[in-house]
């Protein structure tokens, strides 16, 4: 099933975050039309590279116009040929753009794809998580909306007292204004009104005081016990969703919320300066505005103050381009991107807001043996997005660190920490301005790794996974000074999460297992250094790198098979034998290499007539292997060599009883070696061989080296008619064959 097929299965919910990755950029429309070509397309190749996005857009405009000829309908065939004519404007002189643009949207349907399979958790607790988290988004909107509605009614409030005492401020000047006649009997009914006037001034007062003064409590205990949580609560899911993690959601909520409760404060805040402007004109003795104002006054901007500056905040952190799946790791020279959002919308905010980053900013002097500085401009200005809601943003796109050079070539502290374990950030400064009030800003980025040499981003992203997973600390640069350790069930999560998103799909509770059950066979604690740092015994590579080279050959040459579930992945040999020791003759699994890095093997079981098991293993094909033939090629042209008899396929079933051409059919990308003509030709370069042996083919010696004259012969006889030689020449060519290859 095609990936776009598995998205239009996905509930409501889900698809509107679907819905969100679409837009002028990159029509759904074209995702619909093409889903097979654009899913069969290396787009994260192209968009580093010039000249294969070029050859790719070409081909898109190609398929458009196949697609465009053959539908029916007028009116789609109308709008197919705008959304053609507008890709040309927008991407014929930088390609490379839209390859990064459907790089990053097919990245996300899988991220989208992962978070609704969450194989972790059950159907009762996601449906508990799903209804916890929505109780308490709707209790925040219920108490933010009455807070609003509170701060609403204080404004007629504050307008009934100016009313009330406008007629004061009449009568009595009125009352001034006549003929003194202290005892007459109008006088003192005047008086007697003015007095009762005065009275109920007082009153509303007092009242508009303690009203105001419930309603700040209330915010203030709103920002205290929910608003703040819900903010780190967000930031902790930007943590985990930047190491692969669930998608991420929720700050536009976010926003609503704290401009709602901003709105709220201001609007208090004039209020209570229209209270002095009252006071200005009419004041008694005991006028319980002057007393109480100042105090209120404080607590407001107070509140204000914290609410503005939490609300500036890091809304995608520092990324290359170049490597999207793996943020918060630079490399010199090369440019990336981060982009700072306010919460906060307000219509009188002058938005000419400047935002000014600086890279290490205040670092502590020895913490870390490198320094660098941004050698692009590093100050833009805030700015209103117009396709999103609104929001306040900048987004710096074209940063780029340099290393400082050191007098005669001395670094100070170098060797404390290895390169990838230094940590560094970036910080945002920005000063805010609205309504007399004054805020300095600053935010910063989370903890991330810079490296000189792309052989460093394995090793970097290994100390962003451990700090992402194992704390919630914005700032601990020290953090690899005595790394925490981790459970097996938190490094179980992060790792499925490594394969949902560089392969597409995550591991399984099967696959999780083996993984768990090799790994604490390796290890008896699971502690940075252990997993990232040192070599498995016995073997001269880390954990993380033989790991990390499964992700990359499953990435580039084994996604179909991975994604169909084919491959059992981390089976060992013990348990490889006892599952294939009953299974039919010519039952396979394919399992990924202990022995290499990057490399995949396939097992298959013989019974001989005296019943004995036999097990055949081939040695791991690589990424050099692979790139020539896929992999499913492999499997339905592999062959084994006997003297003497005609080379056949051993490999009848996937385990644990799939026919071979039934599970991989729909994978072959070529046709089969053999044709189907009356004379059939045998090409050998698109067979895999191996020669039959009593012990297992992993661990046959290699052929000797093939001198010139075979060569030369072989050479002559590459493609030749099968009836015009016998069988035993049949044989000697492919035995030279075989040998052949093995020395390339």
């Amino acid at each position: 099933m095609t990936q776009w097929k598995q998205i239009q299965q996905l509930e409501n919910r889900l698809l509107e975050h679907v819905d969100y990755l679409y837009d002028d950029n990159f029509p759904m429309d074209i995702r619909q039309g093409l889903s097979s070509w654009i899913e069969s397309q290396d787009w994260e190749i192209a968009a580093n590279d010039e000249s294969m996005a070029a050859v790719l857009f070409t081909n898109l405009l190609s398929q458009l116009d196949r697609v465009r000829l053959q539908e029916q309908n007028f009116l789609q065939r109308h709008n197919m040929k705008i959304i053609q004519q507008q890709l040309q404007v927008k991407y014929a002189t930088n390609p490379a753009v839209m390859a990064r643009v459907i790089s990053t949207c097919l990245r996300e349907e899988r991220r989208i794809l992962s978070s609704a399979c969450m194989q972790e958790q059950g159907p009762l607790e996601k449906s508990l998580q799903n209804s916890v988290a929505f109780e308490r988004q709707k209790n925040m909107d219920n108490r933010v909306g009455l807070i609003r509605a509170s701060v609403q009614l204080m404004d007629q409030a504050v307008k009934y007292i100016e009313d009330i005492q406008d007629d004061f401020d009449f009568r009595y000047k009125t009352l001034q204004s006549r003929d003194p006649r202290p005892n007459s009997e109008t006088m003192k009914q005047e008086v007697t009104r003015l007095q009762e006037m005065l009275n109920r001034l007082d009153f509303k007062r007092k009242e508009i005081l303690s009203k105001m003064d419930v309603v700040i409590k209330d915010i203030d205990d709103l920002m205290t016990s929910q608003l703040n949580p819900e903010l780190q609560d967000w930031k902790r899911r930007q943590q985990i969703a930047a190491i692969g993690g669930p998608l991420l959601t929720g700050l536009d909520q976010l926003q609503s919320w704290f401009t709602l409760t901003a709105q709220s404060l201001f609007q208090i805040k004039r209020q209570l300066d229209k209270l002095v402007e009252l006071v200005v004109k009419v004041t008694y003795e005991s006028d319980p505005i002057p007393l109480q104002r100042p105090q209120m006054e404080e607590r407001i901007k107070y509140l204000i103050y914290h609410l503005i500056k939490s609300s500036f905040v890091v809304e995608k952190q520092p990324c290359m381009p170049t490597h999207p799946q793996k943020p918060l790791i630079i490399k010199t020279g090369v440019q990336f991107t981060t982009k700072v959002r306010l919460l906060v919308k307000l219509p009188e905010v002058d938005y000419q807001l400047k935002v000014k980053t600086t890279f290490d900013k205040d670092l502590p002097p020895g913490r870390v043996s490198r320094q660098f500085f941004i050698l692009t401009n590093n100050t833009k200005v805030m700015d209103i997005e117009d396709y999103s809601n609104g929001c306040l943003s900048v987004e710096f796109r074209h940063l780029q660190l340099k290393e400082k050079k050191y007098i005669n070539g001395t670094k100070g502290n170098e060797g404390l920490l290895s390169v990838t374990e230094e940590l560094h950030y970036l910080s945002f400064e920005a000063c805010f301005t609205v309504q007399g009030l004054t805020i300095d800003l600053e935010t910063c980025s989370l903890p991330l790794v810079v490296i000189s040499n792309v052989s460093q981003l394995p090793g970097g992203w290994a100390s962003v996974m451990w700090y992402n997973l194992l704390t919630d600390e914005p700032r601990n640069l020290a953090f690899f000074g005595n790394p925490p350790r981790a459970t097996w069930s938190q490094l179980s999560e992060v790792l499925s999460w490594q394969f949902s998103t560089f392969a597409g799909q995550g591991l399984n509770r099967e696959q999780l297992t083996m993984l768990g059950e090799k790994l604490l066979g390796m290890f008896c604690i699971l502690c940075y250094s252990i997993l990232f740092k040192e070599n498995i015994p016995g073997k001269p590579f880390g954990f993380w790198m033989w790991l990390d080279s499964i992700l990359e050959l499953i990435k580039k040459h084994l996604l179909p098979v991975w994604n169909e579930n084919f491959i059992m992945g981390f089976v060992s040999k013990e348990m490889e034998r006892c599952l294939l020791k009953d299974r039919r003759p010519g039952t396979f699994l394919l399992r990924f290499s202990e022995s290499h890095l990057g490399g995949i093997t396939f097992t298959w079981v013989e019974h001989n007539d005296n019943g004995e098991v036999k097990f055949n293993s081939v040695e791991p094909y690589t990424k050099n292997r692979l790139s020539a033939l896929p992999f499913a090629d492999i499997i339905r042209d592999y062959k084994v060599i006997s003297d003497g008899v005609v080379p056949e396929n051993p490999l009848k079933f996937l385990y644990p009883d799939i026919p071979k051409d039934e599970a991989f059919g729909r994978l072959y990308n070529s046709q089969p070696s053999k044709g189907e003509s009356a004379k059939p030709f045998l090409h050998l370069e698109l067979m895999s061989y191996s020669h039959a042996s009593t012990t297992p083919l992993s661990c046959q010696s290699p052929e000797p080296p093939m001198t010139p004259g075979e060569f030369n012969m072989l050479n002559e006889h590459l493609c030749f008619d099968i009836d015009t030689v016998s069988l035993h020449s049949l044989y000697i060519l492919i035995n030279m064959y075989y040998r052949f290859m093995s020395c390339c």
